[in-house]
Parts: structure tokens; sequence; C-alpha cells
């Protein structure tokens, strides 16, 4: 028994011992804590309570050519009220015109106001939602109700703001403005200006001091910013307002009536490449249409007849032809090997033509035999054609995302025996129409191809220019002026004589050059679809604009060629452009010299505005249009103008008048 009981002392003795060395070693760390790691745990609780938060800057603006908005970042506020800070007495004397004051502002009545004022003052809530997404106004408006226009540690109000970005033309061009998002992970989508130019506009973070309360929640400690958040620089485009609204309404208007999938539609200025205009409308489940991509930027097209551009110029570069030279259509059917067949448009073909003529008919044909029966011993060179005057190359544009072009060579594993003739009238080959359109302008460029530019500058906050974006030339010469002068004549022709493609949008006004394309797409199923396009420039003797007009899909039941569907939009854009600033013309001359390259002499000219043609167009575009040129207008009856008084190419004079009789 007496072991037993010195057994249990012995192990009680050593239980004492280790609780005292316990304590001992917990008492010797507690110490260690305060002394030495005291301020590091310090520093760690306060972080868990207090931290600084980011505060985003405000994105630079982006600006039109006229310096109208584009883009611009606005503040929205949130306000939250503490009612713990203010005195039970002062929140009596002041709740009930409070409450006034809030229901005047919200959608909220004076007892509903009231009441979650009194229930945050019950419950001692530290972060009560007032109100959210106000404007810089209706935020001002209640900072001065009562309690809030106190200091926030008396009143209690709390003032949080967020920035939004808004687009004041709305949804036009919201593509090619673009944005700049971050994903789940964190990472960024940059689409568009916003996204191109995003190291510019976003300028640099600012903090603000928060402490952590109840449920989680982080209130501002006091009313001000540890560091203001510094403002991006501002980008100014080369958009035009005017001209952006014109082109996305009239392209809307065709995809609509021909049901398209999408469309795209730019405009350039012919000597600097400055885009003027871009839009890009595909259509909803529901039938509606908005800017889903940049089609024109993005996306490449087998391009169909406009490519006969590209091959006319090779072949007349190489001198394999010569544009009075004789081509036979083959009565509109070429076959090749048995089962690939090459159609004309015209059942029975065109007969025996000019090559010139076989462009300005659009006679696949014709210009298939020019390429091939030229090309087909040595298809390097004509590919080595295309390749020098850079259609295998992108353009390099600003705006992320331009599509790869592809040019087949003969050392391509799918070259094959048909390769070269389906290239001939644009099959096999690829371009976005953005790149289609430049080549185009180079040659109303006088041969000089200009990269296709979005932005003019970029400039802070204080108006101080950061960079200027000049003209880019990427080709100071596609061909040469001979090439040049036969491929602008045959362009001139496709509007302007009877036969040609685009004769339906002439205007006997104003000059317009170019050439229309119907391509085929799903050709290799049942349901086989088109791709409408017209590319040109306008006037035809002094190109100062070039365009781009693409419709993919179109309703075929209702039209499908490029002539129908796409050029009349091509037409409204350069009509409209041309009336809207008087012009200075050639009175007294001969119109075909109006129409030719060749220059007039000084001093045969006599300049004046003449009356534009405005049979057709609705009153208030007339009106708008005859008004600016200086003419008195009378307008009798409604609708559209069926018959203008002074004929169109008249002279006009000092206070002359017009009538025009609407239907």
């Amino acid at each position: 028994m007496e072991v037993n009981d010195k057994h249990i002392m012995n192990r009680f003795y050593l239980f004492v011992v280790g609780l005292f060395l316990f304590a001992f070693v917990l008492i010797g760390k507690l110490i260690f804590i305060q002394t030495q790691e005291g301020e590091k745990y310090r520093a760690l609780a306060k972080q868990r309570t207090v931290k600084n938060f980011v505060l985003a800057p405000s994105r630079g603006n982006i600006y039109a050519d006229d310096q109208s908005l584009l883009a611009t970042t606005v503040p929205r506020y949130e306000i939250r009220w503490d009612a713990k800070v203010v005195s039970d007495k002062r929140f009596q004397t002041h709740k009930k015109e409070l409450a006034q004051g809030l229901s005047s502002l919200l959608d909220k009545t004076t007892n509903q106001c009231l009441a979650m004022l009194e229930k945050a003052k019950r419950t001692g809530n530290r972060y009560t939602l007032i109100a959210r997404n106000l404007t810089y106004s209706e935020y001002q408006q209640i900072k001065q109700l009562p309690l809030f226009s106190m200091p926030s540690l008396r009143g209690g109000l709390i003032v949080e703001s967020k920035l939004i970005r808004e687009h004041p033309i709305g949804k036009i061009a919201e593509r090619t403005i673009g944005y700049e998002k971050p994903d789940p992970a964190g990472n960024f989508l940059r689409v568009g200006l916003e996204g191109a130019f995003s190291q510019y506009l976003k300028g640099e973070n600012g903090r603000r001091l928060k402490q952590k309360i109840a449920n989680g929640q982080w209130k501002p400690i006091n009313d001000n910013n540890e560091k203001e958040p510094t403002e991006g620089y501002d980008v100014y485009t080369t958009i035009n307002v005017n001209v952006q609204d014109v082109a996305h309404h009239a392209l809307l208007r065709q995809l609509e009536a021909y049901e398209a999938e999408h469309g795209t539609v730019v405009v350039m200025e012919t000597k600097t490449g400055a885009v003027k205009a871009i839009a890009n409308l595909a259509r909803t489940k529901e039938g509606k249409y908005y800017e889903k991509l940049n089609y024109a930027v993005g996306v490449t097209y087998e391009p169909g007849s406009t490519f006969k551009l590209m091959a006319m110029i090779a072949a007349l570069e190489d001198k394999v032809i010569k544009p009075h030279e004789l081509v036979d259509t083959k009565n509109g059917l070429l076959t090749f090997y048995k089962r690939f067949k090459v159609r004309d448009s015209k059942k029975g073909g065109y007969g025996l033509i000019p090559y010139s003529k076989a462009f300005e008919v659009s006679s696949n044909t014709g210009i298939v035999q020019m390429v091939n029966n030229h090309y087909k011993n040595q298809p390097r060179k004509f590919i080595d054609r295309l390749y020098n005057m850079g259609l295998n190359e992108k353009l390099g544009v600003s705006i992320l995302g331009e599509g790869q072009p592809k040019i087949p060579y003969p050392t391509d594993k799918n070259w094959n025996g048909i390769t070269l003739p389906w290239m001939a009238y644009g099959y096999g080959v690829e371009l976005t129409p953005l790149q289609t359109l430049a080549f185009y302008n180079a040659v109303a460029n006088n041969g000089e191809m200009v990269k296709p530019r979005f932005i003019d500058k970029i400039q802070s906050t204080d108006k101080e220019t950061v960079k200027h974006f000049e003209k880019e030339v990427i080709n100071p010469s596609i061909c040469s002026q001979e090439t040049l002068d036969k491929v602008r004549e045959m362009m001139f022709n496709v509007v302007d004589k009877k036969w040609g493609t685009a004769n339906r949008i002439k205007d006997e006004a104003f000059t317009m050059a170019g050439k229309t394309g119907t391509c085929q797409v799903d050709y290799a199923t049942d349901d086989m679809q088109y791709i409408s396009s017209f590319v040109g420039y306008f006037p035809a003797e002094n190109p100062e604009y070039s365009a781009i007009v693409l419709v993919y899909k179109p309703n075929k039941n209702k039209g499908y060629y490029g002539a129908t569907v796409a050029a009349p939009v091509f037409k409204e854009i350069a009509r409209k452009m041309y009336y809207s600033t008087p012009k200075e013309v050639m009175v007294g001359v001969d119109s075909l010299h109006l129409k030719t390259a060749n220059p007039i002499p000084t001093q045969e000219l006599i300049l004046a505005q003449k009356v534009p043609n405005v049979k057709g167009m609705p009153a208030m575009e007339a009106l708008v249009i005859l008004e600016q040129m200086g003419l008195k207008v009378t307008l009798k009856g409604k609708g559209r103008v069926k018959r203008q008084s002074l004929r169109s190419g008249t002279a006009i004079k000092s206070n002359s008048s017009i009538t025009l009789e609407l239907s």
C-alpha cells in the first residue's frame, strides 16, 4: 500500500513540475511576443481591420474629329449612413426633415424614409444604404440635407463613388470604341480603341483607407483619399460623328431590308488613311441589329469579284494583256477537269469583249481566262506580283485582332490545278474588308497605300499633346501610273456606263468609281448563301474618300448581288457626304471632261456652286442641303421630292430660290 501511495505522489509531483514548466514557457513566450514581435502582430491585427482600397482613376475621354465625345467617364455615387455617430438629441431634432428631403429625391415616401432612419438608429447600423448610382447633382442635393450637411463624424454621411464609362452617341460605333473589362481570373479583355490605347487612357490608381465593421463591411475612415487617382490621357480619333451616323443607319436599313446576318461599312479619307466611319452590325435572334464584332478589322472573307481589281492590276503590270484585247467569254461557262465550273451571272455570257469590259461587266469567265491562260505555267509570277503589292501582309492597324490575309502560294501543300483560276475571281483567298479597302484606296490615291488610321493624337488633360499620329505609308507605289490610269477608267465605267454592274447607283451631280462583288459562301452545301459587297471611291476624278460595304448572307429570295444589296449603301453615304458640304465645281465645261483624269487649264474654268439633284430625297434632308448652299427653299406638299424648280447642274446665283414639289 505504501509503495502505491509513493508512486502516486511521484506522479503528482511530476505533473505539478510539468505544469510549472509549461506556465514558465507560456509566460516567456508572451513576454517574447510583447517585446520582440508585438509590432508584427499589432500591424497584422490592424491590417485585418484597416486597409487601403484601390481607387480606379477616371479614364481619359475618347473624342471624335470635331472634339465631340465618343466615350467618357462619369462618377456615380453610393450614399450610406453611420447611425452610431449621431447623437440621440441631434437625430430626434432632424429626423423628420431629413426623411422629407430624402423622399423628395428618392422613389420613397416620407414614412418609408423615416422608418429606415429610425431602424438604423435603433439597431446601431453603421452602414445603412440610402441610395445607389446617383449622379453628381443628385449627390450634391443629398449632401445639403439636415444631418448629411454636417461633417461625417457628426452627421454620419458616408459617400463612396465609382466610375462608369458612357458613350454619348449610344450604340453607334460601339465595337470600334470598344471596352476594357477584367475576367474572373483577373486578366483584361481589351477591345477596340479602349483596349488598343488603354495604356494612355487608364491613368494611375489612388488609395482610400477603410475600416472593417460589422458583417464584413468596410467603411471609409475619413472624407479624404490617401492618394488621389490620376486621370488618364484623352484620345482624339479620326471618326466623324455625322459620317458615322450616316454609315450606321444606311447599313442598318439595308440589313433590315434584306434580313442579312451581318454587315460592315468603312469610310476612309483617301490621302491620309483617316477612318471617318466604321460600322459593324449583326442580327440577334429577335431580328434586331447591334455591334457584335468588328467584322471590318477582325474577320477575313473570300472577296469574290472585288478581287478582280488585284488580278487585273497584276496582268497589266506584267504586260500579259492589254485592256482593248478581246477575250471570248465562252457562252458564260468554263469547265475545269470536267466538273469544276465557272459561270457568268449573265446566261450565255457576253460574247467576245475586251478585257476592260470583262472587268466592267464582272465576267467571271473573262477574268479567269485572263489569269489562267497567262499564268498557269508560271503561277509564281502571278502570286509574287500580289505579294509585292502587300496583299499577303496585315495592315498593322492600331485596333487589336486584325485578321490574317490568305493568299495561297504554289509551294503550299493544298495548291492544285484549280487554285489559280479560282483565285482570279476571288475564291480561295481571304482578306478583311479593311484590307480590301486599303488596296482600293491606294488606287484612288495614285498608287500610294496608306495605313488606315483611327487616331489623330493623344493629349493630357491640360491639352498637352503626348503623341501625334501622322499618315503612315505602307507601300509608296503598288503599281505603275500607266496601270493606275487604266484600272481607274475601268472602275469609273463600272458605275458610269450603262453596261457597268453598278450603273444603277450613278448620280448626275458627282462621280463614283468602284467594283461590285457577289461571292458565294457555303457553296459546298445544299444551302448556298452569298456575300454582297461594293468598294470604291468618290469623286472619281479627284478622290476624297474611299469606302467599302459588305453584307453577309442577305435573304437570297430578296436579293444578293453586290449591285443590288451593297452598292446602294455606298451611294447613300457618298451622296450625303458630298451634299453635306457646299462644293466648288466647274461650270461651262463639258461634263465628260469632268470625269477624266486629264487636267483642264485653269483659265478655262469658272468656279461656282451648282444645284444638286435632290429628287427622291426626304423633304427635310433636301431642305438642309439646299439651304447650306445659300438657296431659299419653298416646299409644296409632303414626303419626298418629286420635282425641283431649278435643274441639277444650274449655277447658283446670289439670293436664288428653289421650289420643291413633294409627294
